[in-house]
């Protein structure tokens, strides 16, 4: 049986493929799963992707299995027991951050009724349909993901730059990167229709 046709950037890991053909790119409106990917992506800044998807189990221990509200009640005593967790990325800005973040995470639920509806608004609750050729045509970001990570920058959120913005929208399905010749593309382009 031929190997399934993938876009180049998953490789060969089977945790990579795996999240690549299960997760990546599926239009997500849970906002729980936006919230830990807002932590992931976060957290990703500067690493690899693969990184960090191998330490997701770790932070989803870390950051009370990605439960925003208690994320939200993390202190100073939770900052210091995150920085001696070799499981995560022990970086005190990103961690920080993650707990700022989660703060106004809430606050954009209780202003917009869901961080679901805030995000997906951008698209007007549909994902976008790119036809790439090769992943290397894909862009890092797009004028959407700076208005996007811009409106988010100026409600406080941090670690959440015009690129990590655009892998969120990837990963969260808000466009559709995968490129024509991945299995994916077309699977993708079918949620998106029954979304």
């Amino acid at each position: 049986m031929p190997e399934k046709q993938r876009c180049a950037w998953s490789g060969s890991d089977p945790l990579y493929q795996a999240y690549h053909d299960q997760e990546w790119g599926v239009p997500c409106r849970d906002d729980g799963k936006l919230f830990e990917f807002l932590i992931l992506e976060s957290a990703q800044a500067g690493l690899a992707w693969i990184t960090i998807l191998r330490k997701r189990d770790n932070y989803r221990r870390a950051f009370a299995n990605f439960d925003a509200p208690s994320v939200a009640r993390f202190n100073q005593r939770s900052v210091s027991r995150l920085l001696n967790d070799a499981g995560i990325v022990r970086n005190r800005l990103k961690i920080e951050a993650a707990i700022s973040n989660a703060r106004y995470f809430l606050e954009v639920q209780r202003e917009f009724g869901s961080f679901t509806n805030y995000l997906w608004a951008f698209v007007d609750d549909q994902p976008i349909q790119n036809n790439w050729t090769t992943s290397s045509k894909v862009p890092a970001t797009t004028s959407l993901s700076d208005a996007i990570s811009k409106d988010m920058k100026s409600r406080g959120f941090r670690f959440f730059g015009s690129t990590i913005c655009y892998a969120h929208m990837q990963a969260m399905g808000m466009v559709n990167d995968h490129t024509d010749n991945c299995f994916r593309h077309n699977e993708c382009r079918l949620l998106a229709s029954e979304g």
